[in-house]
Order: C-alpha cells, then structure tokens, then sequence
C-alpha cells in the first residue's frame, strides 16, 4: 500500500485493517526508518542522530531478551508503527513499574496505529504481571502523545521543564502514568517474568 493511500483512508478504515504482532529481525530497516523521521524532525525522541539498523537491531533483542513486547503494526506487509516496553528503571524496587515507547509513521499519524500498538503493549505487560506502566512524553505540546495516553487510561504526573536541549530550544518532558492490573490495589504474587 502506498503512503498516500494510507493518508487517504478514513481513520477507522486503517485501525480496523492493522496486524498487532511481535517484531522480527527483519522488521527492524522499517522500524529504523519511521524511527529516523522522529530522531530527525519531532521532539518525540531526544536523540539527536537517528540510531543505525545494528544498534536498532540490539535494542529490540535487548527488549525481547527480557521477555517485553516489542511488537509493530503492520497494513499490507508495510509497518506503519511500532512500540515496546522496556524497564523503567534498573533498580529491584522498580521491578514492576515499566516504560512504553510508540512511535507511528508520518504518514499514519492519526489513523489509530498508535492506540492498536499501545493497547496491545498495555495488555501484554498486564499479562507479564507488571503493575505500573510511565510514559515520558518529549515535548509538552506533543498533544498527539498526551491525547493518546489519556484516551488508554494515563494520567499526567509530572513536568519536568528544559530538561532536553534539541532543535536549537529548550525541550520539557511529560510524565504519565498508568496502573497495570490491580496496581497497587494488592502485593504481587511473584515477580514479573523477564
């Protein structure tokens, strides 16, 4: 499918056609591309040099390797978005809490690739035993990000301003986060599995 005919569909025609599944080694020239437009032209990421395939191909086998959904959507054998979840921090007290990243092609922004692909990471943490998820969102006006979040269940708990330098201006961070499961409603039965 061509990208214009992607940005030409309604939006519920596109959500509604999406494959959710797991990443694959060969996903990941895709997954580099809609990962390099947001390196090079959105605040989404801080990275300022967009990452080569070999060090995209390590992170997703980094992700996989603790047993976290790294997972891509995926219309007529071309992958629209793609998101993960990785630990939120690495001290044993954070055990439980997890990081998601969505990130969504240019042309398919607005089309519900982001909310299939975090929905299914949400459901697949849940699944894992993890009881919190955050989202540090780059940019305060990335209204797309925030909306998105909220409309799956985030709340907004924390701004941190100027925390990131990019585009020649000083860049916030917003933080969200969301209950996984019971949340803290209980103690866990056993750690979450990695």
């Amino acid at each position: 499918m061509s990208n214009s005919a992607v940005s030409g569909l309604p939006p519920g025609a596109v959500a509604n056609s999406l494959t959710v599944r797991s990443a694959a080694p060969g996903d990941m020239a895709q997954i580099q591309a809609i990962y390099a437009h947001h390196v090079r032209a959105s605040l989404a990421t801080f990275e300022v040099e967009p990452p080569a395939i070999g060090e995209m191909t390590r992170r997703h086998a980094d992700v996989v390797g603790r047993g976290l959904p790294y997972l891509v959507a995926e219309l007529d054998g071309r992958l629209l978005g793609y998101g993960y979840a990785a630990p939120y921090r690495s001290r044993p007290a954070y055990r439980y809490t997890i990081e998601n990243s969505i990130y969504v092609a240019e042309d398919s922004r607005g089309h519900g690739v982001g909310r299939a692909v975090l929905a299914a990471v949400i459901a697949r943490c849940e699944a894992l035993g993890y009881r919190q998820m955050v989202a540090v969102i780059g940019d305060s006006a990335n209204m797309a990000s925030i909306g998105l979040h909220k409309a799956l269940g985030f709340q907004q708990v924390g701004l941190l301003p100027a925390v990131g330098f990019k585009f020649g201006r000083w860049v916030d961070s917003v933080l969200m986060q969301r209950a996984l499961g019971a949340g803290a409603g209980d103690l866990p039965l056993s750690d979450p599995q990695r």
